[in-house]
């Protein structure tokens, strides 16, 4: 944990212990249900977590999460709670006519109760006894006894995405570090690292060290801490790229040593299909490069094409047309520096707002600026909001300020999925009698058609704060 174990909140030390109790769950074969005392004296009880296994039926067939127990002398929680020691209910319980064995065990912090754990296991599903259900039922005591003294909780697993569970594999070491139990699933994944001979009745510490080439460490360093003192997790890679995952807990009796709980995940299928991602975004971002750079050059070709034109109105219209594919390469050249197909939209118009600002220079000192933030917007929306505000900055320049000095204001406004966004200027206004939609203008016609792909609004109206227009877009934005 981030935080030293006596240094925790009561609070904080069971939220510890919940994100970590499914391994008991899984090898007691149990329905874990967590009774938090809401006051010292054990008055009032209330279920703030519950867990199913995942190596056996469960008992509980509703979630009883939020339910309370009052104060009663002879139930099981109030018992644990008072004596500090585990209550038992009457062997096989009938539960929904399903015999259920109920462990209550007191959950201990500094030699005082702070809630209690009950343990429902369906009787009737329970698998046959063998080493796998024998060797669990052991751990599973030792566990439970560690929970009473506060010594579990363990270090938690530092990805939970590859973190091994009791189904994955088992092996169990004794003080003296050899193996007297390993699983099924256990025995295959070292079979696939390489390992030969029996797994049982060899030296954990040299069986990992014939294993060891090509180890990853996650958290302490590997060597004089694989003897069942310290929670240790780390990868052993094989030399066909076979890959296992590795976690091992010690298990405490009372000041003595009972050896350790070593679990293991095959993750040779999880390791390839994360290859292949980075693979696929780092394809992406490449497809993005090139796409910006492409755009780059159509807007350096007809920039040169618009140098050889005689005609004012030819040269206009390519630089028109520049500026919008350079409107579209800002994204892509977003797009390719991102993990995501996600764009955070806020630099996109700073760029934006530093292009059209060199068409102010050439007809007069107009100054174009964001004011609040787009937060982030899908990939698929970006490219065609930047071009909408590329226009509506460009008509705010060429047709609000003509010739003039003023200012342009990009205003965004993001609340939950809802982005409205104004473009404001200190031009001359509308002209009377202006309707939106009866105007010939190329640049409306595409605000007009993108803000329709985008399902989104559109208004032109004339300031109300002084001279000038305000085009407001409204949208909605896919919340994650």
């Amino acid at each position: 944990m981030a935080r030293d174990v006596d240094q925790m909140t009561d609070d904080e030390w069971l939220d510890g212990f919940v994100s970590q109790w499914s391994l008991l769950a899984d090898l007691s074969f149990s329905d874990l249900v967590l009774w938090k005392a809401l006051d010292e004296a054990g008055e009032v009880f209330e279920c703030v977590a519950q867990v199913r296994p995942v190596t056996g039926p469960t008992a509980l067939e509703e979630d009883i999460v939020g339910e309370r127990i009052e104060f009663d002398v002879e139930h099981q929680v109030t018992v644990a709670f008072m004596t500090g020691e585990i209550a038992e209910t009457g062997d096989n319980q009938l539960s929904a006519g399903i015999p259920v064995d109920v462990w209550a065990v007191p959950v201990l912090r500094h030699g005082r109760p702070i809630a209690v754990v009950e343990r429902h296991t369906n009787q009737m599903g329970m698998r046959a006894n063998g080493a796998f259900e024998e060797n669990s039922l052991q751990i599973a005591d030792i566990l439970t006894r560690m929970l009473m003294r506060g010594e579990f909780p363990l270090v938690p697993p530092s990805d939970k995405a590859l973190a091994p569970r009791a189904a994955d594999g088992v092996v169990r070491v004794q003080p003296n570090g050899t193996v007297s139990y390993a699983s099924p699933n256990a025995v295959t994944g070292f079979r696939r690292l390489g390992a030969v001979g029996d797994i049982e009745g060899e030296k954990f510490r040299d069986l990992i060290r014939v294993l060891r080439q090509g180890v990853e460490q996650v958290g302490q360093t590997v060597g004089a801490e694989i003897d069942g003192r310290l929670s240790l997790e780390f990868d052993v890679v094989g030399l066909r790229g076979t890959s296992m995952r590795f976690m091992l807990l010690p298990l405490w009796g009372d000041r003595t040593s009972e050896g350790m709980l070593v679990l293991c995940r095959d993750t040779t299928d999880l390791r390839r299909r994360d290859r292949m991602l980075v693979t696929k975004d780092a394809t992406i971002r490449e497809i993005h490069h090139r796409v910006k750079n492409n755009l780059q050059t159509v807007a350096a070709l007809l920039r040169m094409q618009s140098r050889r034109l005689e005609s004012e109105e030819g040269k206009e219209a390519l630089r028109d047309a520049m500026r919008r594919v350079r409107s579209i390469a800002m994204v892509h050249e977003t797009l390719s520096y991102s993990l995501v197909e996600e764009v955070a939209f806020d630099e996109v118009c700073d760029k934006i707002l530093r292009m059209v600002g060199d068409l102010a220079a050439s007809t007069g000192t107009v100054r174009a600026e964001r004011i609040g933030t787009f937060g982030v917007v899908p990939a698929a929306m970006a490219t065609s909001l930047s071009m909408v505000i590329t226009e509506l900055c460009q008509n705010a320049i060429e047709h609000g300020h003509a010739s003039a000095s003023g200012r342009v204001e990009v205003v965004p406004e993001r609340v939950g999925s809802r982005l409205s966004i104004e473009i404001r200027d200190q031009g001359v206004g509308l002209p009377e009698g202006f309707k939106l939609g009866r105007q010939s203008s190329l640049g409306l016609s595409i605000i007009s058609t993108l803000i329709k792909d985008l399902d989104g609004k559109l208004s032109l109206t004339n300031r109300t704060d002084g001279p000038g227009t305000v085009a407001r877009i409204e949208l909605r934005v896919p919340e994650k």
